[in-house]
């Protein structure tokens, strides 16, 4: 019996291991120069801060456009052209906007979805000066371009996903998630298929906390919240793969500055889908002009977004994780205002 039950591990961990190996030569091809190339464009002047509703946000998913029809990667069902747009009414102004949504369909499994998400937008021009947002979140939205390129590499050599993969550049983040709020809501692929958010918000630099100690690290915020199956299989294949040190400062549900209820992925997990916000912290040039592309830690990055592929990878392909929490009847004293909003 006992050398059965031996068999039976090394099989289940050979295939694990396999399925993160044929993995490995397009994680590779993420490589840091591409990266450095895409958000020296990105974050750019041309883009004046990709304010929502703006010309720079209006230049902004262009260039998201462009790059998805260059890789051959095919635009959302539903979309206008790759586009999911909107109207937002943001402090009684109304706001003509647009969510970018591509997808590669699974092979096997199409009907069931793996989000992958960052937010397009930044804080625009103020007082003269443009907020280019490299980090917040250029960062994000770069690496999103990538982890799709690598997948599409994949799927043109036979090794597409089982799952299919969603690819969604949210507008309006910063007026309040507003566009991920607007997707929640009219949804293109049903939500109660869709299994996973993996969402990428500011992974580029490094926070005084981690400065000059513990730099390879990154914040992983509600991968347990929703999902024991998501938690253990983010923490497998960190290890397995880019063995970055995970800090899990910010991801309990009341902690004082309510990170879990900041970025887009919160409007995934208040419909009950397991999220993981992945996150290197606020610094000083957060929301500020001086959030540039020369400051971006690219070694890192690089890492970063390759951990944040495998992940995702191993989502699409093995086996389908289960919901086996809730977020009903939790009591809240820090974070109670983001809840409903």
């Amino acid at each position: 019996m006992k050398k059965h039950l031996l068999l039976l591990t090394l099989i289940i961990a050979t295939s694990c291991y396999g399925q993160l190996d044929k993995a490995m030569p397009y994680a590779k091809s993420i490589e840091q120069e591409e990266l450095k190339q895409l958000l020296y464009v990105y974050a750019s002047d041309y883009f004046q801060g990709r304010e929502s509703g703006e010309l720079g946000q209006k230049r902004a998913v262009t260039f998201l456009r462009e790059f998805y029809q260059r890789h051959g990667i095919a635009a959302a069902e539903g979309t206008e052209d790759y586009f999911q747009k909107m109207t937002l009414n943001v402090r009684g102004k109304e706001i003509a906007t647009e969510n970018v949504v591509a997808i590669i369909p699974g092979k096997t499994k199409p009907e069931e979805y793996i989000v992958i998400s960052s937010h397009l937008d930044h804080e625009g021009i103020k007082n003269g000066e443009i907020y280019n947002g490299a980090d917040d979140d250029g960062s994000g939205t770069t690496a999103q371009l990538r982890i799709a390129q690598a997948f599409q590499e994949a799927a043109n050599e036979g090794n597409g996903p089982e799952r299919s993969v969603v690819f969604i550049h949210f507008t309006g983040e910063e007026k309040g998630l507003l566009g991920s709020k607007f997707y929640a809501d009219n949804p293109l692929y049903p939500m109660e298929q869709t299994i996973v958010d993996l969402n990428i918000d500011m992974i580029g630099r490094i926070d005084p906390s981690h400065k000059g100690t513990d730099e390879r690290y990154m914040y992983i915020i509600g991968s347990s919240h929703l999902s024991s199956d998501l938690h253990k299989l983010s923490e497998r294949v960190n290890k397995e793969t880019i063995q970055l040190n995970f800090d899990y400062k910010y991801n309990e549900i009341d902690e004082p500055e309510c990170i879990y209820y900041r970025s887009d992925h919160y409007n995934f997990a208040k419909n009950n889908i397991p999220v993981i916000f992945y996150f290197n912290g606020v610094h000083e040039d957060y929301h500020k002009p001086t959030d540039t592309p020369d400051k971006i830690e690219y070694d890192l990055f690089t890492e970063r977004t390759q951990l944040i592929f495998y992940t995702a990878w191993e989502l699409a392909n093995g086996k389908r994780i289960e919901v086996d929490k809730s977020l009903e009847n939790i009591s809240l004293v820090n974070c109670k205002r983001y809840v409903n909003r």
